[in-house]
């Protein structure tokens, strides 16, 4: 059963003039060493970032709490498998939102989906929750 879902647009530039002004502080606040490294190492390093900012985002959106009520930039992160495939790990008070939204004799599996064509980024998370 779906037990959340959650999209979010990201402006690439917007991205980019942020990480020209704040730099590692805004990287430090938001991204998760994983996170950074991926980014970096990349071509369009404001669109890994600015798909990421979305999927946190739609992850927050997801949980059913936006960026509020506790839930900080680095509980959620995205990796991605050696495939390629992105998935979103949750920890603190976005894992323990998502153990309370959980039904009993399930698991939750979060589902996520990055995309950009410039200047846009978009994520979508889908929170599914399967039984044991």
């Amino acid at each position: 059963m779906i037990i959340g879902i959650g999209t979010d647009l990201a402006n690439i530039e917007r991205i980019a003039a942020t990480l020209e002004r704040f730099g590692d502080r805004f990287r430090n606040r938001v991204f998760t060493e994983t996170e950074q490294r991926k980014a970096e190492r990349r071509r369009d390093v404001a669109g890994t970032y600015a798909k990421r900012w979305a999927a946190k985002e739609a992850c927050s959106k997801a949980l059913g709490t936006g960026l509020r009520m506790g839930i900080a930039w680095k509980d959620m992160s995205v990796r991605n498998l050696h495939t390629g495939q992105p998935v979103m790990e949750v920890t603190g008070w976005a894992k323990q939102r998502l153990d309370d939204l959980t039904p009993p004799g399930h698991e939750a599996i979060i589902h996520v989906t990055l995309t950009d064509d410039h200047p846009w980024a978009q994520a979508t998370v889908l929170i599914e929750a399967r039984p044991k």
